[in-house]
């Protein structure tokens, strides 16, 4: 079957450039990474190496005390937060 499909420049030289150093034609390049993208699964990785490779952990930074367990206390945290704001 053949697919037609339009290419940035810079992508096509990066691909000419990789064709001619690993003597491979364009097509079997292309074939190839289509097949290793579409047909792979990542279940094979865990949720945080998955992540990790998306760049996803580290990647926000807060002032957030981890070391407080703010679950145990939210009932208690969001009575003091809106009497604080709304005093009687």
């Amino acid at each position: 079957m053949t697919t037609t499909v339009r290419l940035p420049h810079r992508v096509e030289q990066a691909l000419a450039t990789y064709c001619v150093d690993t003597k491979r034609t364009k097509s079997d390049v292309i074939v190839s990474l289509l097949e290793q993208h579409l047909l792979s699964t990542d279940t094979e990785r865990a949720p945080y190496e998955t992540a990790s490779a998306a760049g996803f952990i580290g990647c926000v930074e807060g002032k957030a005390d981890m070391s407080v367990n703010v679950a145990a206390n939210a009932k208690k945290l969001v009575k003091q937060k809106i009497r604080a704001k709304h005093p009687r």
